[in-house]
This record gives structure tokens, C-alpha cells and sequence, in this order.
């Protein structure tokens, strides 16, 4: 391993052995990292958390977005599962799908937002964070913590491949967003530092090659409704994580595998709207619609 590449698996075998939380490890080589203490560190990250919460309002009011293509499908899906119709997905899920769909609905909007990694996965994690805090009366306190494992994923993530759907796709973007997600989930209702690493490498696994392709160059379609479906891959890489499903390749590895994908991935395919979903009659139509032009 170079030296400019961060590695999850050693910070999960020091973890482990050191008998600590994952969350407590992160918080830790946080509050080194930046000289600060671990007070501070836990401050700064409620503050983050209340803007958040924020954009999960504003988007649960249906504002539409700039581009005309987005809004009130948050809306929708809450009174969806409030209407005591059959409930598919369960409410839980129901409910970080609602509250993804809100951050996505409210960036495209020009409302305030975390960048989650990136302002277009921003849906995930706090969806993710605040649907434990609902369904497990998790105080801001833990839901901080949460946030800082998600942060510390993101760091090796972002040494090891990339985080930018311009240089690796939606799997760089939403990919890791679901990751860093995933191993909160784990962290939050008390994991081991192993399976929180188990449950990163599924998420990134299971949405390696995902393309970014805006429409009309927005970060509108289809990114807001990938942020769902990058919620529904953590959800279900935690829990299979916490019920000992391993993944087969080190946490490490599957990240490295990332960055070799997003590497070899055309640039059409990179966000610049030259392919995909982007190119197809209805995608250049909105383009045309939008900027008077598909160029």
C-alpha cells in the first residue's frame, strides 16, 4: 500500500485490537487528525447533522427543482405509507427512501445541503441517520458518532479511488455514499468493527459500474431516485453484515476495484451527459427543453 492511501482494514484489526466501538476508534483518530478535541469534533458534527435534518424538511415540502424535472415524489411516497396502503419495503426503509428522495429534491432545488460525499448523493447518509434516530430513538449524541465512521469511510474511499462521479461515475458518488452509509448502520446499532467493513464492501460490490448520467447535465435525473436506491443497498448490506455475511473480497480490495472501474469507464459515461440516460429521445427532448439545445 502506498503512502498516500488510507486502509479500512487496518483501522478495523486496530479496533479490534484494541476492543473498542468502530465509533469510538473514528472519533479518536478524528479528533488527532484534525487537533482537536473529541468534544469538539462530536460539536462540529451535530451542527452538520442540524443542517441535515434541515434539508430533509425543506424537502419533505415538495419544492420543485430548477431544471423543472424533480419535485414532490418525497411528497408522494410519505403519504404513500401514511395512507395504510400494503407497505412493500417496510417503514423503515419506506422511511430513509422518503427522506432521501427529500435531500435529493431539496439540493435540486438550490436549498442548503450536506455534500455526502457530493452534493449528488447528498440524500443518503442523512436519511440513513435520521431513520435510525426515528425507528431507534438514537440520540444526536450517537447519530454524531455515526457520522463521524461515515466521514472516516468516505477518507478511504476518497485516498484509494475517487468520490467525484466526474472521475469514477455514480459508483464513486452514490456507491460510496450507500458505503459510508452502510457502515454507520452497523457502527449505530452496535456491530463489530469487522462487520461494519463487511457491510462497506457489499455496498460498494453491489453498485460497482453504476454510470453518472445527468440529464440535461443536472444533477436532478436521474440522481435524486438513485439516492434511494443507494439507501436501500446500505440498508440491506448492514443487515446482512450484522447477521455474519462476509464479502469474499477485503474491504480494501473492493474499493481498489472501484477506482479500476471508474478508471476504465468512458467518459460519456462520467457526467457530462454524453450517454446513458442522458442521450436517450426523452432525455435530449428535456435537454432541448430546458436550454433551447441538446449541444
Amino acid at each position: 500500500m502506498s503512502l498516500d492511501k488510507l486502509s479500512l482494514e487496518e483501522w478495523i484489526q486496530s479496533a479490534e485490537e484494541k476492543s473498542v466501538p468502530f465509533a469510538d476508534f473514528c472519533v479518536d483518530f478524528q479528533s488527532r487528525q484534525m487537533e482537536l478535541p473529541a468534544a469538539e469534533v462530536m460539536t462540529r458534527m451535530e451542527a452538520i447533522l442540524s443542517v441535515m435534518e434541515e434539508s430533509i424538511a425543506a424537502g419533505l415540502k415538495g419544492p420543485r427543482s430548477k431544471g423543472g424535472l424533480v419535485g414532490g415524489d418525497a411528497q408522494k411516497l410519505q403519504q404513500y405509507d401514511q395512507s395504510q396502503k400494503k407497505n412493500i419495503m417496510g417503514s423503515f426503509i419506506s422511511k430513509a427512501v422518503t427522506y432521501s428522495l427529500a435531500v435529493g429534491e431539496a439540493n435540486a432545488a438550490m436549498g442548503r445541503i450536506v455534500a455526502a460525499p457530493t452534493a449528488g448523493s447528498s440524500g443518503v447518509l442523512p436519511a440513513v441517520l435520521f431513520t435510525l434516530r426515528d425507528e431507534y430513538a438514537l440520540s444526536q449524541t450517537e447519530l454524531a458518532k455515526g457520522l463521524v465512521v461515515a466521514g472516516a469511510i468516505g477518507m478511504v474511499i476518497a485516498s484509494r479511488a475517487s468520490l467525484a462521479g466526474a472521475a469514477g461515475g455514480c459508483q464513486a458518488e452514490c456507491g460510496s455514499a450507500g458505503a459510508m452509509a452502510a457502515g454507520a448502520i452497523v457502527s449505530l446499532l452496535g456491530g463489530t468493527p469487522a462487520q461494519a467493513g463487511h457491510a462497506v464492501a457489499i455496498t460498494i460490490k453491489n453498485m460497482l459500474g453504476l454510470v453518472c448520467d445527468p440529464v440535461a447535465g443536472l444533477v436532478e435525473v436521474p440522481c435524486v431516485k438513485r439516492n434511494a436506491g443507494a439507501v436501500a443497498q446500505a440498508i440491506v448490506a448492514a443487515e446482512m453484515a450484522m447477521a455474519g455475511i462476509e464479502s469474499v473480497i477485503p474491504v480494501d480490495e473492493v474499493i481498489d476495484a472501484m477506482d479500476s472501474v471508474g478508471q476504465s469507464m468512458h467518459c460519456s459515461l462520467k457526467e457530462t451527459a454524453q450517454g446513458g440516460l442522458a442521450v436517450t429521445p426523452t432525455g435530449l427532448a428535456l435537454t432541448e427543453k430546458i436550454f433551447g439545445s441538446t449541444k
